[in-house]
């Protein structure tokens, strides 16, 4: 598993718990709002395993679980394995993925590997492909989907707001084809040095119009949150 990165505390990755974050090299997606650009375009590893296990078993008395990011974790062949490497540390494990791999995605949540997952939606389906700079089979996003709403475990799907990427009408849309969802996070999107794109490019929507589309969208959405 290539980890390129570690952030070591967080109060805001894993809901209502305490953890800590490994990140994976690669994607298969060029978001260019994505603020990972470093691991998203620089695919060499630079965390050993040794690394994580001397933190895991000097720090895992303060932690409630651990969370596995990117990039794109399921791009790695070896993903299984490595969680069920930190399985052994016995903390709830939560998984960030893009749902481009459904297959493994089902392996993990079947396998008992995962306990929380969050994925997420770069755009209605029918930009999928433009906002995320990349070919997308739209066949595989429906399906990763549809496996965490039927999986019994805790999900939620998130959005990156960028008013140059999404219109209102866009981010509508999105509700309407995760209907029954459990958990919807619309997140405003935070200029930043490191954005793919450059700093400078995008903006995030007023608080007004976040809360009504958080008003509108909980037609479809059991809750929805604003980040």
């Amino acid at each position: 598993m290539i980890i390129g990165g570690h952030l070591k505390s967080s109060f805001i990755d894993y809901p209502d718990k305490v953890s800590t974050v490994f990140f994976t090299r690669g994607c298969n997606f060029r978001c260019p709002y994505c603020h990972n650009s470093e691991l998203v375009l620089n695919a060499s590893g630079d965390t050993e395993s040794s690394y994580i296990q001397n933190f895991l078993d000097k720090k895992k008395k303060y932690l409630d679980g651990i969370v596995v990011s990117g990039g794109e974790p399921t791009i790695h062949k070896d993903l299984p394995e490595f969680l069920a490497w930190l399985k052994t540390w016995g903390l709830p494990l939560k998984l960030d993925t893009n749902g481009t791999n459904p297959k493994m995605l089902r392996q993990l949540i079947g396998k008992g590997l995962v306990d929380y997952v969050a994925m997420d939606i770069k755009a209605p389906l029918r930009k999928y492909g433009e906002v995320a700079a990349a070919i997308v089979s739209i066949q595989d996003i429906q399906e990763s989907e549809a496996i965490l709403m039927d999986s019994g475990i805790g999900y939620e799907f998130r959005t990156t707001v960028a008013k140059e990427l999404l219109s209102l009408a866009d981010i509508r849309k999105i509700g309407q084809e995760i209907h029954g969802a459990k958990r919807y996070a619309l997140q405003r999107f935070k200029d930043n040095e490191e954005v793919l794109a450059g700093v400078g490019k995008f903006t995030s929507y007023a608080p007004e119009e976040l809360n009504l589309l958080q008003e509108e969208l909980g037609e479809h959405i059991e809750t929805v949150l604003i980040r």
